[in-house]
Formats: C-alpha cells, sequence, structure tokens
C-alpha cells in the first residue's frame, strides 16, 4: 500500500488549517496526488503544539494513525489544504 520510499522525496511543501490559515507543517511530499496522509517522519518543521490540533483556532485536522506499520497522520477531509 502506501508506505514511505527509502530514497526520500525531494518536494517540500507546506500545509495550512483550512480555517484560519494558519501554517501546520513543512513537509517532504512524494509523488503526484493530492494530500491524505502526513508520515510523521518527513515532516520537517512542526509548527503545533499539540499533535493534531491547529494553534490558533484550536480544531481538529488530524487523527494520530498507523499505515502499515508506520506511524502517520490522517487528515481529516477539507481541514487543510497544502501550497
Amino acid at each position: 500500500m502506501a508506505k514511505p520510499s527509502s530514497k526520500g522525496p525531494s518536494k517540500t511543501i507546506d500545509v495550512f488549517c483550512k480555517a484560519c490559515n494558519t501554517r501546520l507543517y513543512k513537509y517532504l511530499k512524494g509523488g503526484k496526488g493530492t494530500l491524505v496522509k502526513c508520515f510523521k517522519e518527513r515532516i520537517s518543521r512542526n509548527y503545533t503544539l499539540i499533535p493534531c490540533i491547529c494553534p490558533k483556532c484550536e480544531q481538529t485536522f488530524a487523527r494520530d494513525t498507523l499505515v502499515n506499520g508506520t506511524p502517520a497522520y490522517k487528515f481529516i477531509g477539507g481541514k487543510v489544504w497544502s501550497k
């Protein structure tokens, strides 16, 4: 399924909260698809104080989960956007 590649991605994106436009993560994304989940090992800069909760509007934007044995955050639909 969707395990992170061993080579590692080269594209860096910023992940923002949809409600208040606060920056949440700087993430190393692989592939061309939409952002559905974030592997914890690929987050290069974390701007949140509490995992999965926006620091400004305090809204939950993701769930902590395991994807094929790898820790990840799975985003709730419509809660985040990326650039």
